[in-house]
């Protein structure tokens, strides 16, 4: 690369020599690896309420707002106009035209009220819609509230191919060739955007997507957001399917979260997967010893050792010392009147117990340590005890000891509401489909106007309470209108 920037300095033409070093810098810092897409021309925004003058630039407000003109001179209701790329001249009514502010061009935005509506009087709710171009919709809010939202929902295009979506007023389907890198484009710009807003300390991200660009969206957010902790949910939203000609009908999509600073999953009675299912009660007791693979004595050097019990109570006494693999068992006797326990399969081989002996005796004190009846035993006796996050949900409050047996094992009672459970990676909901609680739930609430491919509203609300839950939370949702950019 110093090879060809030495042999770069020796054109004579200053200019020409300062323009290909600025190429080949930007060559120089193009990534490498990873995701990599075309930094497409970026889009400019049509400014229907600012006055057209002379030195404006403006496009038509039926062609590409891209394809930008400069306005020379003015007569009446007309307009001479140069464009910007050949410099062709070219008259228009002024009522054709509409300014336009290219991006990155300051256009001080403000937010202008329109119309309020209360309902709930005494509620502490309050919504905002704000209907702009949601670029710069998101640096005025980046101005207002930086580092302060709770939690982004972001519904983007899906970039289908059919005509779902506009970049720089015109629709992107599937015969651009660009399609991809221009929607990277266009969703990392936001994303941006969207990590300023987000408070770094807890907050979380949503975005839904399909399969057209799910792989290329996992790649952006692990770019934009590196460091944070992300996962991707699978959310069925028909039962009966979208037909896809020669492949699988598509029943789901997909949401991504990702999770900044200490934001975390709520656990809830509902798993999100099996509907219909209220979370049972947990089991709280298991066999002490191991079993599955790596389950015999063979396996381990120090989880084979005695438990000394009172065979007329049931109740252990104590827990003897580990016995080394070439010692036989039989060589260890009880002390008069009590029995031993060993860990052995159900054929009759030498296992091992799921704990070392510091714990055993631990759980021994507690009464987490206890005899069962068992039939496949000849003693006739089994151990039981609890896990290790029984353990821990018993400091926590979440199991409650409610007293001692007379073997001295504890009696264990889960408290109500202590059985919630973490929502599964996959929804598989009634009340997620999108036609009866997206589509046809719109077309009561917007008569006669029509609002393409809905959530579900309970997809939505499920989406956001599994990961704010905050009173007081400051949410914020990209919309999408048809035929334009997504907006706040």
């Amino acid at each position: 690369m110093a090879f060809l920037q030495e042999l770069i300095k020796q054109i004579d033409d200053p200019d020409l020599q300062k323009r290909i070093l600025l190429e080949v810098d930007k060559m120089v810092k193009q990534k490498k690896f990873g995701l990599v897409f075309e930094e497409h021309l970026p889009e400019c925004t049509p400014l229907y309420d600012m006055e057209i003058k002379r030195g404006s630039k403006v496009a038509l407000k039926t062609g590409k707002v891209s394809d930008i003109y400069l306005v020379r001179s003015m007569d009446g209701g007309r307009a001479m106009c140069e464009r910007k790329t050949d410099h062709a001249e070219k008259e228009f009514a002024l009522d054709d035209l509409v300014a336009v502010a290219e991006f990155g061009e300051p256009i001080y935005p403000y937010l202008k009220p329109i119309d309020s509506v209360c309902r709930e009087p005494d509620s502490d709710l309050w919504h905002t819609l704000i209907e702009a171009d949601n670029y710069h919709a998101l640096q005025l809010l980046v101005y207002l509230y930086p580092g302060k939202v709770d939690c982004i929902y972001i519904d983007p295009p899906y970039n289908t191919g059919a005509r779902d979506w506009k970049y720089n007023n015109d629709y992107v389907d599937s015969s651009d060739q660009y399609r991809h890198s221009k929607w990277l484009s266009f969703m990392e710009k936001r994303l941006k955007l969207a990590k300023k807003l987000l408070n770094p300390n807890n907050s979380v991200l949503i975005v839904t997507i399909d399969e057209k660009e799910y792989l290329h969206l996992g790649c952006l957010l692990e770019e934009i957001f590196p460091g944070d902790r992300m996962q991707m949910i699978t959310c069925v939203i028909s039962s009966q399917a979208s037909v896809r000609d020669h492949m699988f009908s598509r029943a789901d999509e997909y949401i991504f979260f990702v999770f900044i600073g200490n934001s975390a999953v709520y656990k809830s009675e509902d798993d999100m997967l099996n509907e219909g299912q209220s979370a049972k009660k947990s089991q709280l007791w298991f066999q002490f010893v191991r079993t599955g693979k790596g389950n015999l004595r063979s396996d381990s050097k120090t989880l084979f050792y005695p438990i000394y019990a009172d065979p007329k109570t049931g109740k252990i006494l104590s827990i003897g010392d580990s016995i080394p693999l070439d010692v036989p068992k039989d060589q260890i006797k009880a002390p008069q009147g009590q029995m031993i326990i060993w860990p052995m399969t159900a054929d009759g081989r030498e296992a091992r117990w799921r704990t070392g002996v510091e714990i055993a005796k631990r759980r021994l004190q507690k009464g987490l340590l206890r005899l069962g009846k068992t039939s496949r035993k000849k003693s006739g006796w089994s151990v039981l005890t609890v896990n290790e996050g029984t353990e821990k949900r018993i400091e926590k409050g979440e199991v409650e000891v409610k007293g001692f047996d007379q073997n001295g094992s504890a009696i264990l009672e889960e408290k109500s509401g202590s059985q919630l459970r973490v929502p599964k990676t996959v929804w598989n909901k009634v009340s997620h489909n999108a036609g009866w609680y997206g589509s046809k739930l719109m077309e009561k609430i917007l008569v006669d106007r029509k609002f393409p491919y809905p959530k579900s509203l309970y997809s939505v609300m499920d989406a956001i309470h599994v990961v704010c839950r905050k009173k007081d939370a400051l949410i914020v949702d990209f919309l999408r209108v048809p035929g334009q950019p997504c907006k706040p």
